[in-house]
């Protein structure tokens, strides 16, 4: 079904391919007709080609990238513009669309969710952009249907920012990296690596995009095969595929820790643009006749089952012919990876699910940018025809992506199919993906065609003892499964032929032209901006000192930590525009007494700060500076910062949300230390807050949560790009360690020594 080839492989004409080991030049000259060279070939890629148009820097290797377009949503627009704002923002210089669509539900914390879309729409017009009023559509459908273009680049404020089956390079990055496309600066990157998906065949009936997706991220994502590389989808078994079975792939390789996709593309995506009123958006993108990638995913489609992720990551895969094969084995796994992502704070098994030898499920969900697309929802109506979902605990609730989708499905009659089974159509919303809507009861278990099934994904509260779970499954399984009353079902053992028809699609914009404001690009400077109470300014932040003197205040050793552990999303999301307020969720599902710990060494640098003395502020510095200057009398309050830091495995797997490393800052987050990072993005956030982003070996940690450590001259380390830094554990004696910072940009090391990217552009107006 699927092959990783180990190393790097050459595409001749883009379809054979001859690996990069023995003897390879001369198969790549016989195949090719000419002989091979590298270097040329790796300019061939999609990809490169892209990445070269959009590069400002003369240096393909040091990449400076300005982006075509940017999008936002609700939980991040207000604290990308605010920063922006701060930063000396005027207009918006290129197209930024405002999208609603995660706090779309205006009934938690009071009026603060609708203040934040009065913001946006306020803003929208002050500055020239877009804005998407709620339950008009999904970020990234929306951005499929009216933003991307073959060639160009997106950057979007959400880790799901993939349009790469529309011929988009699409990034999603923290807010900090839009603020500098927003303030003209560039995105600097080395030059990402691309890794080949090579398809053949055709899906089976009852395969839809998540089971291709989930067989993926199941491969690559425990070895880090594409990490912070781009994925070029090619070969002949991509014209099998529709354009939107494409895009049900694309949206879900975020969970393979990529940077970015593309695919080729072909007269289906030439139609997926006229039908959209957006011809002259569409270019034929194929590699070039001799195209060199990085490494290669193989991939017959005719060999993909239904496909199954089981709690608690989108990696966690199996065929459902598995799991119904070995349940109970399966189950006891399951078990097992719950007592390490639940910390074993609370009782959690889904053998009780079991019945007469079969699994029941108490929810299903079909939504958002994943699993509310056009094909999707035609492929469970038809699968549903005639069903009934029945009268137990059993609730099917599906999502369209956008209002247009929900119009022709409506007009075409499977919004009519789907309600007469019992389940129920609502508008276009985030929330089942990140924990903001659909909570099942206590001990529930729930499929979701959506991008992610982390803890708490689906809105339980470990802190309250509530626990329920999520497992992904494609659009056609759960419908087979809502129609086998809760059991689970593979779709291809519930279709019979006949059974799936063919949906022609008709994009109908005129709800969009009658509701969605667009300037048009064209700013009006006298607009008042409405800024609800929630909304607050950035607390102010200072430069990195010459020392630090950092305590520990959370030690985390679960293989991966990712965003929604650091910051939980859904109940929290009300907050985001309130940075002290969200800051007092910051690690409370994982590490309640993170926020509390933090908070007193804050008091230290508080004092140190505002002229007073960090002694008095926080009784533990006297002993901790009285043994710090016996090796370093030279160390002072007028010299030295106090601040906080975390111990992390491997640190920000899952979502952009830059409020995953400004939380700690807020709370005196000076640092994380890990054994590496699992994205990008989550680095180039802490980086953007000023914090810094250090490296200590596996296996090589000499100090316990709560310890205090001591950094000398580490500003003058950063100014001086010392290769390795040395740090203390501060006891009655000493002990010395080392950490890295890793690879740094100029730029980058300017904002940790300004103490945030708000200072550094306020610095350097």
């Amino acid at each position: 079904m699927l092959r990783l080839e180990d190393g790097g492989v050459y595409l001749i004409n883009g379809e054979k391919i001859i690996p990069d080991k023995d003897n390879a030049g001369a198969k790549v000259a016989e195949a090719a007709g000419r002989q091979a060279d590298k270097e040329e070939a790796i300019k061939n890629t999609i990809a490169y080609g892209i990445l070269k148009e959009h590069n400002t820097s003369d240096n393909m290797d040091k990449l400076k990238i300005r982006f075509d377009k940017l999008t936002s949503h609700d939980i991040t627009f207000v604290g990308i513009i605010q920063t922006a704002r701060a930063s000396g923002l005027e207009k918006f210089p290129m197209p930024y669309v405002l999208t609603n669509c995660h706090n779309s539900l205006c009934a938690v914390g009071g009026t603060i969710n609708e203040d934040d879309h009065m913001f946006g729409l306020t803003c929208a017009k002050k500055y020239g952009g877009v804005y998407v009023p709620p339950h008009q559509a999904v970020i990234h459908q929306f951005a499929r249907e009216m933003l991307a273009g073959c060639g160009k680049m997106i950057l979007g404020s959400d880790s799901h920012t993939r349009y790469g089956a529309l011929g988009t390079m699409a990034v999603g990055e923290g807010g900090p990296e839009l603020v500098k496309q927003l303030l003209l600066r560039t995105y600097d990157i080395d030059r990402p690596g691309v890794v080949a998906v090579y398809l053949t065949g055709a899906p089976n009936p009852g395969v839809g995009p998540q089971d291709v997706a989930l067989a993926i991220i199941g491969a690559v994502f425990k070895n880090g095969y594409v990490k912070n590389k781009v994925m070029e989808f090619v070969g002949p078994g991509v014209s099998s595929l529709s354009a939107d079975f494409r895009i049900g792939v694309d949206v879900m390789t975020t969970e393979t820790t990529c940077l970015s996709s593309i695919w080729r593309t072909d007269e289906q995506i030439e139609e997926f643009y006229e039908i959209h009123g957006r011809k002259e958006e569409y270019k034929e993108l194929n590699p070039g006749d001799v195209a060199y990638y990085d490494g290669l995913i193989e991939i017959d489609l005719s060999m993909v089952k239904p496909m199954i992720a089981m709690p608690f990551h989108p990696s966690n895969t199996y065929t459902i012919d598995e799991l119904n094969a070995n349940l109970l084995d399966i189950l006891d796994d399951v078990e097992k990876k719950a007592l390490v992502s639940l910390d074993g704070q609370v009782e959690y098994t889904l053998k009780n699910k079991v019945r007469d030898g079969k699994l029941y499920v108490d929810q299903g969900i079909i939504a958002g940018c994943a699993g509310g697309g056009f094909e999707n929802i035609c492929a469970a109506a038809d699968i549903l025809d005639g069903a009934s979902i029945g009268s137990d605990e059993f609730t099917l609730s599906v999502y369209p992506a956008s209002m247009p989708v929900y119009m022709e499905l409506i007009r075409n009659g499977c919004a009519a199919k789907i309600m007469e089974t019992g389940a129920v159509l609502k508008t276009a919303f985030c929330g089942p993906c990140f924990g903001a809507g659909d909570t099942p009861a206590n001990n529930a278990f729930s499929i979701r065609h959506s991008t992610r099934n982390f803890p708490n994904r689906e809105g339980s509260k470990l802190q309250n003892g509530q626990i329920s779970s999520v497992a992904l499954m494609d659009a056609r399984s759960i419908a087979a499964t809502a129609a086998n009353k809760g059991y689970l079902t593979g779709a291809d053992r519930f279709i019979e032929e006949g059974t799936l028809k063919k949906y022609k699609y008709h994009f109908d914009k005129t709800i969009y032209e009658n509701r969605v404001f667009d300037s048009k690009g064209v700013a009006d400077p006298d607009v008042e901006i409405k800024f609800g109470p929630n909304i607050k300014d950035w607390p102010k932040m200072s430069a990195l000192p010459e020392n630090l003197v950092l305590r520990c205040v959370s030690e985390i050793h679960d293989p991966v930590t990712t965003t929604d552990e650091l910051i939980p999303s859904g109940e929290t999301s009300s907050f985001r525009s309130n940075p002290l307020g969200l800051a007092e969720f910051t690690l409370s599902r994982k590490d309640p007494n993170y926020v509390g710990l933090a908070k007193e060494i804050k008091k230290a640098e508080d004092a140190r700060i505002s002229g007073g003395h960090p002694c008095e502020a926080n009784g533990d510095i006297k002993g901790v500076m009285g043994n710090i200057k016996k090796k370093f009398p030279d160390a002072s309050k007028d010299n030295t910062g106090f601040g906080s830091t975390i111990f992390a495995v491997k640190p920000g797997d899952g979502s952009a949300r830059e409020q995953a490393a400004s939380c700690q800052k807020v709370l005196g987050g000076w640092a994380n230390i890990a054994n590496e990072y699992a994205t990008k993005r989550y680095r180039s956030n802490l980086i953007n807050w000023g914090m810094l982003p250090f490296l200590i070996k596996e296996g090589e940690l000499p100090f316990k949560n709560k310890d205090y450590l001591f950094f000398p001259g580490i500003r003058s380390a950063v100014e001086d790009k010392a290769e390795e830094i040395k740090g203390y554990v501060v006891g009655d004696e000493l002990k010395e360690f080392t950490v890295k910072l890793g690879d740094l940009t100029d730029d980058e090391r300017e904002i940790i020594l300004k103490g945030c990217l708000i200072n550094y552009y306020a610095d350097n107006r």
